[in-house]
């Protein structure tokens, strides 16, 4: 890959896990604007182009409730809330061990101590305010932003993408979208999980 599609990658993924990580309140509302969207890009593959489209149809919706007077942000962060936070406890729980097996309710476990090496590996931590685990979808999909940039500055080999990618997000993204098209169907996060799942998808095609 070169002419920069590492780099396009890398954008992409650092949008959908950053995405993930804080509620539209705390962080950038550019995914409920339609205009974001038509410069998403879709890498030639129809699956992601689609994808893109959902997100954008989700944001024309957004832009018409908001010209109707609905605090379109606030609802996406009420949204984020129930989907990832609770109270109780969250609809969609966000960290890859909780999405491995089903009836698994602890946050902690195997892939926490396998994120935390690939991220030391790299010489990342995870750190801030969230204290987030670091399997969290978010940061696994940031990880890998990471990894298209050092691949881009040709400073991380090919197939260690490709590999990260196939046994991490790319593993648990369905089983963790399932949860929160249960949850908001046709929400904001379903949307964007259905475009990070067709990008993974993409992406390891155009690896192989």
């Amino acid at each position: 890959m070169d002419n920069g599609i590492w780099q396009t990658y890398a954008d992409a993924y650092a949008f959908l896990g950053n995405s993930l990580l804080k509620p539209l309140t705390q962080t950038q509302t550019v995914g409920l604007d339609p205009a974001f969207w038509d410069a998403f890009p879709d890498f030639g593959d129809d699956c992601v182009a689609g994808a893109v489209r959902v997100c954008k149809a989700q944001a024309q919706r957004a832009q018409s409730d908001a010209e109707a007077g609905r605090d379109v942000v606030q609802d996406a962060a009420v949204e984020y809330t129930r989907l990832f936070v609770g109270p109780p406890s969250p609809a969609a729980p966000p960290w890859e061990t909780m999405n491995r097996e089903e009836g698994v309710t602890v946050g902690f476990g195997q892939p926490t101590f396998e994120m935390q090496e690939v991220l030391r590996g790299m010489g990342l931590a995870v750190g801030g305010e969230s204290n987030q685990y670091a399997d969290h979808m978010g940061i696994e999909l940031l990880a890998l932003s990471e990894m298209c940039s050092r691949a881009q500055a040709g400073e991380f080999d090919g197939a260690a993408v490709s590999a990260f990618l196939e046994d991490r997000p790319l593993s648990w993204v369905d089983a963790f979208r399932a949860k929160v098209h249960e949850a908001f169907p046709g929400g904001y996060y379903d949307a964007l999980l259905g475009l990070a799942g067709a990008l993974m998808r993409q992406h390891r095609n155009a690896l192989a």
